[in-house]
């Protein structure tokens, strides 16, 4: 005989189901980029989350693409053949001996241990570089220190930073992606752009999953990060802001360091045709899920305005 603890737990259960309904129906056939970074690539149980998650949404009808980062392993990996590593602005400095080793982890050892775990738990995962059928066309980043010219300095103006092999999106080849989804597959894409003479690029995920977002005016773009989501100047989360909000936060010193480039991702990317942007905490499990199909969602919700 079933008690009374076991019925609730029963109906808890399909008052869950129920309140995903809507949103099932509503993203049905819509594709949503995920950005997967962070300690969820790192934790063993957030690793096999994900991986369901992602299963989970394209079995319900999602067209999910992944946009991986992999800076800790490449970290890593540099550290065992004792290459140093440095970083300016974010940005990893990327000689031609560094770029080989972040293209072996990030299109090599990482791309393939996330599509191996999608398709271990019931996916179809196809892994790409954006070497792969030119899919990211990229060029040579133009860094510029101190490009505010009201902060310059006489004796510390402006100056363009050699980071070497360090990238940006010219253009997505958006016609890959949208083949394997009408295939049914699941792309998974490591951020390595190629250039014009066939040059190798090392470009910043969070700019990746923006552009190819954008590329395919998706439905959302999600980032996972090791942080709730936008924080405001009391240190309490943000759950919704408008894009100008954004402007105006980082305008105003509230938003610092890493999470600038975030945001002005998010911006250029809904400014791009994607209908909402998400910054969630990947560190919490299936923080994907909960974010895309419950009334309360978690981490912090970006609009266009």
């Amino acid at each position: 005989m079933k008690t009374i603890n076991t019925i609730n737990t029963g109906v808890d259960r399909a008052r869950i189901l129920i309140e995903a309904l809507p949103y099932i129906r509503k993203f049905n056939r819509q594709t949503m980029v995920i950005k997967y970074g962070g300690h969820a690539m790192v934790d063993s149980k957030l690793k096999k989350g994900f991986a369901l998650d992602i299963v989970l949404m394209k079995y319900v009808g999602l067209n999910p693409v992944v946009v991986h980062g992999g800076g800790p392993q490449i970290g890593e990996f540099l550290s065992k053949m004792s290459i140093e590593s440095s970083f300016v602005g974010g940005h990893r400095v990327t000689d031609e001996k560094t770029m080989d080793v972040v293209e072996m982890v990030l299109a090599g050892k990482v791309n393939k241990e996330i599509v191996a775990t999608i398709n271990q738990h019931g996916g179809q995962a196809v892994g790409l570089s954006g070497k792969d059928g030119h899919l990211i066309t990229a060029r040579k980043l133009q860094f510029i220190s101190n490009p505010d010219e009201k902060g310059a300095k006489p004796d510390n103006p402006p100056e363009i930073i050699d980071l070497g092999m360090v990238g940006e999106v010219v253009s997505v080849n958006s016609r890959i992606i949208k083949s394997l989804i009408g295939n049914q597959f699941t792309p998974v894409i490591a951020p390595v752009g190629v250039g014009k003479d066939n040059e190798t690029y090392n470009i910043n995920a969070d700019l990746v999953a923006g552009h190819i977002a954008s590329s395919l005016k998706a439905k959302k773009l999600v980032l996972l990060t090791d942080v709730e989501g936008v924080l405001d100047g009391d240190g309490s989360l943000v759950s919704s802001l408008t894009a100008q909000d954004a402007n105006r936060m980082i305008g105003r010193g509230v938003i610092k360091e890493g999470m600038i480039p975030k945001l002005q991702c998010c911006v250029e990317a809904l400014k791009g045709g994607v209908g909402k942007v998400h910054i969630i905490d990947g560190r919490e499990e299936h923080a994907l899920l909960l974010e895309i199909f419950t009334d309360e969602g978690v981490g912090t919700e970006i609009v266009l305005s």
